[in-house]
Parts: structure tokens; C-alpha cells; sequence
């Protein structure tokens, strides 16, 4: 199961967009591990769209779901992720170079935000926090 508000952070190549999510998709499948039936859902930016970047998913036997086109709502929780990384990690920051800013985009996405930063979303918990609760509540009803 994934959750929503917990991001992955990990090495950002240079290149294309398309091999930067694809990277991402690939570290996040490698290190969350869903179960069979993963529902993929972006919006429709030309690197999710790219005959390559759906192969990916193809292969992976991904469903492929994408917010209708020009609805701001559905990408929400996207706008508010990417609003909170600029005003807590990078506004106002200079980096010196594409490592300095790579790790401080991983300290804050793996250090802070999902473990530490309480999301209103999420009942006031970390999705570290929330993912454990979910869990240890699955695993009580399975005993019955």
C-alpha cells in the first residue's frame, strides 16, 4: 500500500524529464514494493505522456490514470506538496552545485517531511507515522 503525502527523494539525474521521473518511478517502485495493482496517477505533462515513460509503466503492469485536461483540482495535493518544498527547503537558498542541492532536497524530503512534518491530511500525524498506523490497524483486523 502507498500512501499519499510520503515522497521519495534519491539521486536527480540531469537530462531529460522524462528520465527524471522515470528514475523516480523506478526508486520508488524498488524501494516501497506495492502489491500487484498499482494505480499510477499524474497529470498530463508531456514526461508522463512520452511513449517511453508509459512503456515503463506498461512493462511494470502499472495502471495508468491522468487528471482530466485543465483540472487544477485534481492536482491539489501536488500544488501543496511542491509549494511546502519552496517555502521550508529551497526559498531563498543558494546552492553552489547540483550535489548541495540534491541533498538538501534528500535530508528534507527523507529527514523532515515525511517523518517529522505533520500533514493536516494525514490527522495531524507523518506519513512515516500514519503508514505505521495504518499498518499496525490492518494487522489487528486480520486476526479476526
Amino acid at each position: 500500500m502507498c500512501f499519499p503525502g510520503a515522497s521519495s527523494a534519491g539521486p536527480c539525474p540531469r537530462g531529460t524529464d522524462e528520465l527524471l521521473v522515470e528514475t523516480a518511478l523506478r526508486m520508488a517502485l524498488a524501494r516501497r514494493r506495492p502489491e500487484d495493482g498499482l494505480l499510477h496517477h499524474t497529470d498530463r505533462g508531456s514526461q508522463y505522456t512520452s511513449r517511453a515513460y508509459r512503456q515503463v509503466l506498461e512493462q511494470m503492469e502499472i495502471t495508468v490514470s491522468m487528471s482530466g485536461k485543465g483540472n487544477c483540482y485534481d492536482n491539489a495535493v501536488t500544488e501543496s506538496f511542491f509549494g511546502s518544498v519552496k517555502d521550508e527547503c529551497v526559498h531563498r537558498t543558494v546552492y553552489h552545485s547540483h550535489e548541495e542541492a540534491r541533498q538538501s532536497l534528500f535530508e528534507y524530503l527523507e529527514v523532515f517531511y515525511n517523518r517529522q512534518r505533520r500533514h493536516s491530511s494525514l490527522g495531524y500525524l507523518s506519513p512515516a507515522a500514519f503508514e505505521q498506523q495504518w499498518e499496525l490497524s490492518a494487522k489487528n483486523l486480520a486476526v479476526f
